[in-house]
């Protein structure tokens, strides 16, 4: 039996991706999108095919995602923020929205989503992650997005070894 297998293509050239970044806990986002930038760029996304939106906080995340999705015109989507627990219970409600909202988009829309939405209990966690987690973001993007495209590729194959030739 010979078993069919697809590697992970971290090839970035010619992927439109959007990026929607939170501006609450600013020092934070504007880390992971600075990382998940020069990532995208490492793995060959050019800059004319990455679109970057900001929004006010974690929680209208998703309704971006969602408008971008809807447009069309990206092959991945990115979520930038940062939830940084408190003393009431804020964090569990925009930590586990947030979440949900991105994954509902995501399998909505059929599109990739890379949730660099970082959940952790204080500044210092957020910064030590910040670096890793927008690049793991990027690679997590260029990789689901190639998968998607090349699985688009198959169905599209299988549906022409189907058809009926009268």
């Amino acid at each position: 039996m010979t078993i069919g297998t697809y590697e992970a293509n971290l090839a970035g050239a010619g992927l439109r991706i959007g990026i929607v970044q939170s501006r609450f806990n600013e020092d934070v986002c504007h880390g992971l999108l600075a990382s998940a930038l020069a990532e995208l760029m490492h793995l060959g996304v050019q800059d004319e095919d990455v679109l970057h939106v900001s929004v006010p906080g974690a929680l209208e995340i998703p309704l971006a995602l969602q408008k971008m999705a809807d447009t069309g015109q990206f092959d991945a989507l990115i979520a930038i923020g940062a939830v940084i627990r408190g003393e009431t219970y804020h964090f569990e409600l925009v930590s586990n929205e947030v979440g949900a909202g991105i994954t509902r988009v995501g399998l909505d829309s059929g599109l990739p989503i890379a949730n660099a939405v970082l959940t952790t209990e204080n500044d210092e966690q957020a910064e030590a992650r910040m670096e890793i987690k927008g690049a793991d973001a990027a690679r997590v993007a260029v990789e689901m997005a190639n998968l998607s495209l090349a699985l688009a590729e198959l169905a599209s194959a299988l549906d022409d070894d189907d058809e009926v030739i009268d």
